[in-house]
């Protein structure tokens, strides 16, 4: 289990890195050179149209990589969706400007965002199901907590390198070059991952669905034909983690440098900061959640978002680095306090043969509700004189949201539940599946 685990942490944090650098990029430098005819807030706002193609991508992607799971195995899903997302971000970082090609470069620059989210649509899914059908029972939440540390390892990967060159490099040389380099790193990683992966075993459970045929011949359509609510609560379910996510290490840094002055260099440490310590709560969480069960963890986690948003928004305003770092901590610890058990909840929720689709694009189905449209919304909710209330009010919301969705969802640990949960538990079809002899 910890080779798996490792396995699954790194490569998910090497395409999370890969997603977030480009996003870190759109807050800070994308818009006047891609997008130079337009206004500062138009220009910001097209950058995160770009940003937000990714996550319109992201079903996609799970829809494509989540039928090979269902039908070929997860271990292909692991190592298509890293090449993938690997190549598209280093072509990222060779697109000229719109002072050099025109039109063409915004172009070039959503086709490649589409391809990086068509990937990492694929990795989630892939990656949490190789420790979740290894894991023991009564440390699935344990073991599937590893490739939910990815992101935040990606993330200050990508923030890192960034930070570094922000503070060594000149404005000019930064922006006419310096944003390249995290993306042409990208290829050393990819290449780093796919050599961690290269020996990772095909999972018990697909083995068992290959070897007694059961395995669906048409994912996506079983899911939506007869998974389709729990699809959408899924769905629903995760927007407020990505809303308040990418508020914290998107949209807050481009309002923090542009309406507040602050320095991008403070924004950055004041981020990663509040990034890392969250990070380093979620396999305690994990643990809670094999204890006390996924659901009560997943609503405390939304309430203290829903009550916790005014504040965030009143501390980034304060400008003072260290009460900001406490803002963003605040709502990461409420998002964590539920994506640090999603990766054995999902899962469980979905029946062996459809659950590499079903789980996967729930997920990402969440992106697009929250992370695709967050920085957009705010943004334009923030243009205006004084605290953007507006952004505090959308988020809350977003999180109560999050908080029905998951009162409508069954508890799927078996310690907490009684033996009728664990795989399959969405459905009354899912669970008899799951009962049946292998």
């Amino acid at each position: 289990m910890p080779r798996l685990a490792l396995a699954s942490l790194a490569g998910t944090a090497i395409e999370f890195y890969d997603f977030f650098v480009y996003g870190t990029a759109a807050a800070l430098v994308l818009g006047p050179l891609f997008f130079p005819s337009f206004s500062p807030l138009a220009g910001t706002l097209a950058a995160f149209g770009t940003f937000g193609i990714g996550f319109l991508a992201r079903p996609l992607g799970s829809a494509l990589f989540g039928h090979i799971g269902d039908r070929h195995g997860r271990r292909p899903v692991l190592l298509g969706s890293l090449l993938l997302t690997g190549l598209a971000t280093v072509a990222v970082g060779c697109v000229p400007s719109y002072a050099s090609i025109g039109t063409a470069a915004p172009v070039l620059l959503l086709l490649l965002r589409f391809l990086q989210g068509l990937g990492l649509g694929g990795e989630w899914g892939g990656a949490v199901l190789l420790t979740a059908e290894h894991a023991p029972e009564g440390r699935r939440g344990l073991w599937s907590s590893f490739p939910q540390m990815g992101p935040p390892v990606g993330f200050v990967l990508a923030n890192g390198m960034i930070l570094v060159l922000s503070a060594t490099l000149t404005e000019s040389q930064f922006t006419s070059w310096g944003w390249r380099v995290p993306f042409w790193a990208a290829g050393l990683l990819a290449l780093t991952g796919l050599w961690l992966r290269r020996s990772v075993q095909e999972t018990p459970e697909f083995r068992a669905l290959a070897e007694t045929g059961r395995r669906s011949q048409a994912p996506l359509a079983e899911v939506v034909r007869g998974h389709w609510r729990l699809l959408l609560l899924t769905g629903g379910a995760l927007a407020s983690g990505y809303s308040v996510f990418y508020a914290t290490t998107t949209w807050s840094l481009a309002y923090a440098t542009k309406h507040l002055g602050l320095d991008r260099t403070v924004m950055l440490a004041c981020v990663m900061t509040a990034v890392v310590l969250k990070g380093s709560l979620t396999p305690l969480v994990a643990v809670l959640g094999d204890r006390y069960g996924r659901k009560p963890l997943c609503l405390i986690g939304c309430a203290t978002c829903a009550v916790w948003m005014p504040a965030f928004v009143a501390l980034l305003c304060t400008g003072d680095p260290l009460l900001m770092t406490l803002g963003f901590l605040g709502g990461l610890v409420g998002m964590v306090t539920t994506f640090a058990v999603v990766g054995a909840y999902l899962p469980e929720l979905y029946a062996p043969r459809v659950r590499c689709t079903g789980a996967a694009v729930g997920y990402n189905l969440g992106g697009v509700l929250g992370g695709a449209l967050t920085p957009i919304v705010a943004t334009a909710l923030a243009d205006g004189a004084g605290p953007p209330w507006g952004v505090a009010g959308y988020l809350s919301g977003m999180a109560l949201l999050s908080l029905v969705c998951f009162a409508l969802l069954p508890e799927t640990n078996p310690a907490v539940a009684g033996p009728g949960a664990g795989p399959g538990a969405g459905t009354q079809k899912g669970a008899a599946e799951a009962a049946a002899p292998v």
